[in-house]
């Protein structure tokens, strides 16, 4: 009953609710990516979302364009400005996803696994693969158990049992949750990472470690 009707529900009544108590922060907000990073104030990017269809994630940017000699993006870590840096640990980059994605377009909720780039979809096993049977969510159980902190493998057992344990409670924990991770800007990368570490860097190394083995 939860999963099918109340947390849709749910969604679009606290969604609204916070654009509307953060509607002055949002238009400031705006204003400054436009005057500091320049056009477009809102980063797009496609991401996997429930049954494998794909999603259109729309945030705050927080990134500069700036390339190299050859007209090739800098590494993420260069970009990545102080501004951009503040945007994302406090999370206020998400705040467009409440309004194009959770209240519009439905495609996210929020509370759920969060949505991750469609490269990655060839290299899940099967139990990985269940973090799709659900909405994916602008906060979820791995972002209040370490955020980008933790190792990718955590991350999807966590997202797992959030989809064995979906519940109008365990939502308003981590939603609770999630405020203080937010206001302790905690775990908002990986060490060395201006982020966390390509899924698909950690699973080749997986893999040339699995044949370096087989072949002692």
């Amino acid at each position: 009953m939860y999963r099918k009707y109340i947390k849709r529900l749910l969604d679009i009544v606290l969604a609204l609710i916070a654009l509307v108590m953060l509607s002055p922060v949002i238009v400031v907000v705006a204003v400054l990516v436009r005057i500091k990073l320049g056009s477009p104030v809102l980063f797009k990017q496609k991401r996997i979302g429930k049954k494998d269809e794909v999603i259109v994630l729309r945030k705050f940017r927080s990134m500069s364009d700036e390339r190299d000699e050859n007209g090739d993006l800098l590494p993420d870590e260069i970009r990545l400005t102080k501004f951009g840096k503040t945007l994302r640990s406090t999370s206020i980059d998400e705040l467009p996803s409440l309004l194009f994605n959770i209240v519009f377009r439905a495609d996210m909720s929020l509370v759920g696994p969060r949505p991750l780039l469609p490269e990655y979809l060839p290299l899940y096993n099967d139990e990985q693969k269940r973090r799709h049977e659900v909405r994916p969510g602008i906060t979820g159980l791995a972002q209040v158990n370490g955020r980008n902190a933790t190792t990718w493998n955590e991350r999807f057992k966590f997202d797992v049992e959030y989809v064995d344990n979906i519940s109008f409670w365990l939502d308003m924990k981590i939603i609770c949750k999630t405020i203080g991770v937010v206001f302790k800007r905690s775990g908002v990368s990986a060490e060395g990472h201006a982020t966390m570490e390509s899924f698909a860097v950690e699973k080749a190394r997986e893999v040339e470690t699995e044949r370096e083995y087989e072949n002692v």
